[in-house]
């Protein structure tokens, strides 16, 4: 039987004709130059499985050792899916205008699991900015009758962001990714995509991409300024701050300094991953270390128990 150990995952790549090259010549995800949409850091599904790099585990597929080991997923797990997907965005072009179903929904009519998500800005361009909701006082019967007369842009509330900020997404709320814009993901296991408006671009294929303009209308959640505001938050300088939400998935941002060290506590309730976004440190726990640096992809096993980051490094810790 193993025995739980940080394991370091090897990341599924993901292309798209709105990907850059940022996650290949700055986060050596790929070859240099090499265009790459998405980099899947955490991923348990039946076509993308991370591989293991390090230990006993190493070149099995976090799958099959979840598989048999299903503890180490923790207890707040229950089901047969895990729970989250986690990745890296690398957006040149603005992705599709979009919105997610909430899990009655999709369990309905999709027999699939919703999609709550959140945004972390590792890097952004001057004056990028992301779709973020609808306008102020814009209705869901606004939003149809736009979709209706291909006015959707009207209707849209527009976000500047910069590197550090972090944005909650929730089903039913319209979004979309500027150019220039690189991020951290953080989701439900759901790949359920409504597609509202794509610019008139043409797919692999010399196709317009589908759209699924009526279930759109279905989900879509209208909010206010004010609800807006309170899905926002800040983490550029914070060491260590509480970034999502507690009913999906619960994220810290965290900083090391200087040979400091962070403490992070992995119980038998819930795995934790850390996604390292800067620097180079050891995680210390009771039968040895590791070391890791910016781009690392760590899932620490529930019960794993107390460990320790040590070095000059920034990352994201996800937990259930």
């Amino acid at each position: 039987m193993l025995k739980p150990y940080p394991l370091k995952l090897r990341p599924v790549l993901k292309s798209a004709l709105w990907g850059g090259t940022q996650l290949a010549d700055s986060w050596h995800k790929a070859p240099l130059g090499e265009s790459v949409a998405e980099s899947w850091e955490l991923t348990v599904r039946e076509k993308e499985q991370n591989c293991i790099a390090n230990g006993e585990a190493a070149e099995r597929t976090l799958n099959d050792v979840l598989a048999e080991m299903p503890a180490w997923i923790g207890s707040r797990h229950c089901g047969e899916r895990f729970p989250l997907l986690i990745k890296f965005i690398d957006a040149e072009q603005t992705l599709s205008v979009q919105v997610h179903p909430d899990d009655d929904y999709a369990a309905r009519i999709e027999h699939d699991s919703g999609k709550n998500e959140m945004w972390y800005i590792v890097d952004a361009a001057p004056d990028s900015e992301i779709v973020y909701g609808l306008r102020d006082g814009v209705s869901a019967e606004d939003f149809q009758r736009a979709v209706a007369k291909d006015r959707i842009r009207d209707v849209l509330r527009f976000q500047r962001v910069r590197a550090g900020e972090c944005y909650y997404i929730p089903a039913g709320l319209v979004h979309a990714i500027g150019a220039g814009i690189l991020i951290a993901e953080i989701q439900q296991n759901s790949d359920l995509t409504y597609r509202v408006y794509d610019y008139d671009r043409l797919g692999a294929d010399g196709k317009p991409r589908e759209l699924h303009r009526e279930k759109a209308c279905d989900v879509v959640v209208p909010m206010s300024d004010e609800e807006m505001a309170g899905k926002r938050f800040s983490a550029a300088k914070a060491g260590e701050a509480s970034l999502a939400h507690p009913i999906y998935f619960r994220v810290r941002k965290c900083q090391a300094l200087s040979s400091g060290e962070v403490s992070v506590q992995v119980g038998e309730e819930s795995f934790a991953h850390l996604l390292f976004l800067s620097g180079n440190a050891e995680i210390v726990y009771a039968d040895g270390s590791i070391s890791v640096s910016r781009g690392d992809s760590i899932f620490l096993p529930a019960g794993l128990g107390a460990c320790t980051v040590r070095g000059e490094v920034e990352w994201l810790e996800t937990q259930l």
